[in-house]
């Protein structure tokens, strides 16, 4: 089941790229769900999806706090 989060969380992230606030709120509630491993393969895949968005890559920042306390 914990791998269907991280499945749905890429999906929710990908439909709400157009709007930076709205991105950044779903992210924020992502990192709170999902387990440690998991928060970091979001880390990776962020990092790839945000190449070029870069109103998006700030968001980045959420995630790396996140997953520096594990």
């Amino acid at each position: 089941m914990a791998r269907a989060m991280f499945e749905y969380t890429k999906t929710i992230l990908e439909k709400v790229s157009f709007n930076k606030e709205l991105f950044k709120k779903e992210l924020e509630k992502a990192v709170n769900r999902l387990l440690p491993y998991e928060i970091k393969e979001l880390y990776y895949w962020l990092k790839e999806f945000t190449l070029n968005k870069p109103e998006l890559q700030l968001c980045l920042v959420l995630v790396e706090n996140k997953k520096r306390s594990f």
